[in-house]
């Protein structure tokens, strides 16, 4: 695996152990309420949105690896440029439903330097 493509992938994998640190132990209605942790959740999301979309540049074969993309780019640009009609409970929902998959498929791609 080339240093750009592993550094790509520790930056997801970073953003992920936040996501994972800032919401532990609380649940949607504490994440409505409090304004800094929900700035802090939305820029980890951007990062890792963005960190896809450099692997579509780098390495679209890793990038294939990863699933849902696609709508986790969507959903950074959707965090940047919709940022007034960001739902909280699709934010909630995505940290619940979706980033359990992503830490191990990009545990196993660290894991493998593949």
């Amino acid at each position: 695996m080339r240093v750009e493509v592993e550094k790509i992938l520790t930056d997801i994998w970073i953003a992920l152990r936040d996501l994972e640190g800032f919401t532990e132990g609380i649940d949607l209605d504490a994440y409505r309420r409090d304004s800094m942790r929900k700035a802090a959740v939305e820029r980890k999301f951007e990062i890792i949105g963005e960190a896809c979309t450099n692997l579509r540049t780098e390495s679209p074969e890793i990038l294939d690896r990863i699933s849902d993309a696609s709508q986790i780019i969507g959903f950074r640009n959707r965090l940047i440029h919709g940022y007034d009609s960001v739902d909280d409970a699709i934010v909630w929902d995505v940290l619940q439903r979706k980033l359990p998959t992503l830490k191990i498929e990009v545990s196993a791609l660290l894991d493998g330097k593949q």
